[in-house]
């Protein structure tokens, strides 16, 4: 399989992977052959990339970090949990019911996550009809609980972090939607609505039985930064709890690798670019370094070109040293197709480095 731009698409091309909706329902299954019509359709919500099948890549495989049921049962509670809270459950008070569904499905998370404690994250958003709010708090949710499995947090600390990940931004629930859902640039005053969102969502958890304090917290400080420049109240350095510290850098790095009413995604590796601009300033340096550490930088199936001006497919993730991954190439330095494509592991062969990455292969 490749990744591709769906600008890159063509009819009669055949994905290689699922298509997803916000529920987490699946609307195009592998093998489904592409028409001009439903391109068309992906492009329209918010699908930038997609898989397709290739015979020279025809093995290669790109492991999921949670199952089509844990993805399927999550995405459901969120959006079902969420969509109540924005019609007014919570107009007399906690919405009472919050806890246990979001509960269930951490345990599912985890214990999918604690089941491949080696593997690299992985970009969740490929594929994706959006709808941003309830996939990306499942995606937070995913990539700081693994964040957590690395820094050798126990089941009990790694559910408060996940909930408080998966629920870190409930309060956009009593954001209006159209400052929620604006496509441009948004006011000063609509600006400061927005928010408020983190705030909101410390009210609506504090006083939730069975959601640990910590993780309404988590909803309070995911936006503050650790020179002080953040939001709500402006905490910095060891004011902010370290849970908030994880999944304000994940929740950037989610955002940049995402699509938004306002600009396409970026590829790992420019997302982790922009997170590296903000160390020691926005981030910690060490949670920077553990991220980078454990983010696939380059996912399997990216072209990529190299110094020497080969070019191929990111065919195998290197979890040791994940911005040294295995390259099939495909076109020599000249450009032309090469005949038996071979297979070449950055991390033995360290004077060769990629220079580009991108989406589509200048040859074709």
């Amino acid at each position: 399989m490749r990744l591709i731009s769906i600008t890159q698409c063509a009819p009669g091309m055949r994905l290689a992977k699922k298509i997803y909706s916000e529920e987490g329902l699946v609307l195009l299954a592998e093998h489904v052959e592409l028409t001009a019509k439903l391109i068309d359709r992906l492009s329209d919500h918010g699908v930038h990339f997609v898989y397709i099948e290739d015979p020279r890549t025809a093995d290669l495989h790109v492991p999921d970090m949670i199952s089509d049921e844990t993805r399927s049962k999550a995405l459901g509670v969120i959006r079902k949990q969420f969509q109540s809270l924005m019609n007014g459950a919570n107009k007399n008070g906690p919405y009472p019911y919050i806890s246990k569904p979001f509960r269930d499905v951490m345990n599912l998370v985890l214990d999918d996550l604690l089941d491949q404690q080696d593997a690299l994250i992985m970009l969740m958003n490929m594929g994706i009809v959006d709808d941003y709010l309830f996939q990306h708090s499942l995606n937070v949710c995913v990539y700081s609980t693994m964040l957590g499995i690395a820094s050798g947090y126990t089941r009990e600390e790694l559910m408060t972090l996940g909930l408080g990940a998966m629920l870190h931004d409930v309060g956009k629930t009593q954001i209006s939607m159209g400052v929620l859902k604006k496509p441009g640039s948004l006011s000063r005053e609509e600006y400061e609505e927005m928010k408020r969102h983190a705030e909101r969502g410390y009210l609506l958890l504090k006083d939730e039985p069975n959601i640990p304090l910590l993780a309404a917290h988590c909803a309070f400080q995911h936006h503050e930064r650790l020179d002080g420049s953040g939001y709500p109240r402006g905490i910095a350095g060891d004011q902010i709890h370290e849970y908030a510290k994880w999944i304000g850098l994940v929740d950037s790095y989610d955002a940049m690798t995402t699509t938004r009413v306002y600009r396409d995604p970026m590829l790992p590796h420019e997302a982790m670019e922009g997170l590296y601009a903000g160390s020691g300033t926005l981030y910690e340096q060490r949670m920077l370094q553990c991220f980078r550490d454990h983010v696939a930088i380059y996912p399997i199936g990216v072209t990529v070109k190299l110094g020497t001006g080969e070019s191929g497919i990111v065919a195998k993730l290197n979890p040791i040293v994940p911005h040294r991954p295995t390259i099939r190439m495909l076109y020599d330095q000249d450009g032309q197709p090469i005949q038996s494509p071979y297979e070449v592991d950055l991390s033995r062969e360290l004077s060769r480095m990629i220079v580009r990455v991108g989406v589509a292969l200048d040859h074709e």
